[in-house]
């Protein structure tokens, strides 16, 4: 299980540590933060003790009409479960008593400027990203007019040279050679760099080439949706390429399924063209107009 510390935390989001500061190596492993608003009023079957606690202003203003003995037993019931670490937002003031308690347990409390909402969705966005299951594939890839592509093939087919060319023409790399896919969700699954490549490109004869100097900062971008898996192929004279094939093909990967496409390649052929004719076609299937089903009911 992946996992990070209270100090990624704490640096990513430039937390004040009000209390536990000795404690940063604390884990965090859960994907999503909770708000115990429903714990400080003494209902804990579902409590997610393993989850990054987030105060807001609700919590902190009923904490405070309490009497200090309520309020110190409501707030010990809360922090005896040891979870990762407390967030108080809003920059709030006169947290003594959680300081108190934070303390005495071992508990990271944490204070931000940000608004509940706004801090809950960044966190949580930061942490389904951090601890997404995710593997390492080759090839590489690309935003094509905001969609995201892997394009996949044996070494030396031509992936690279076919990303140069869609940078040329305004589209933007993510990653070459080594692409990281991160299952963000059920549903979804991003890819990105392995931090090494970032902004590089290998091209044969050339060497490595920094596209983000080259053709400037919009050339490249840190991760994208895959929305399209693009493998690129050599051209078989013995195969029969079906132009009007409708059944869609799918690549499973950590059990999403992502449209498959082949591309088979032969000189003189705009590989980079059909990635973006490809691209283009998907947006249009995504909107529920299919060229295929057109013609067919044009026949008919």
């Amino acid at each position: 299980m992946k996992k990070i510390t209270v100090k990624d935390l704490v640096d990513r989001f430039k937390l004040e540590v009000l209390a536990g500061d000795q404690q940063m190596d604390r884990v965090i492993v859960q994907k999503s933060v909770h708000r115990p608003g429903l714990e400080f009023v003494g209902y804990f079957d579902f409590f997610p003790q393993e989850h990054v606690q987030v105060i807001g202003e609700k919590e902190v203003a009923y904490l405070h009409t309490l009497s200090k003995e309520e309020r110190d037993s409501r707030i010990k019931n809360v922090v005896q479960y040891h979870p990762p670490c407390f967030v108080v937002t809003w920059n709030q003031e006169g947290l003594d008593y959680l300081i108190e308690h934070c303390t005495r347990e071992n508990i990271p409390l944490l204070r931000t400027p940000q608004p509940t909402t706004k801090f809950i969705e960044l966190v949580d966005n930061f942490l389904a990203k951090a601890l997404a299951e995710e593997i390492q594939v080759h090839g590489v890839c690309v935003n094509v007019a905001g969609i995201g592509i892997l394009l996949r093939g044996k070494s030396g087919i031509g992936k690279s040279e076919t990303a140069l060319t869609l940078i040329r023409r305004g589209h933007r790399l993510v990653a070459d050679d080594a692409v990281v896919l991160k299952k963000i969700n059920p549903e979804n699954i991003i890819g990105t760099h392995t931090g090494a490549t970032r902004e590089l490109l290998a091209l044969r004869s050339v060497g490595l080439i920094n596209v983000a100097r080259i053709y400037g900062r919009g050339a490249f971008q840190d991760e994208s949706r895959i929305v399209l898996d693009i493998e690129l192929v050599k051209w078989n004279e013995n195969e029969l390429y079906n132009d009007l094939e409708v059944e869609s093909k799918y690549t499973n990967y950590m059990d999403v399924n992502i449209p498959h496409i082949q591309i088979p390649l032969q000189p003189g052929r705009d590989v980079a063209g059909l990635v973006e004719a490809a691209a283009h076609n998907w947006y249009l299937q995504l909107q529920g107009y299919s060229a295929a089903e057109e013609f067919m009911q044009r026949l008919n």
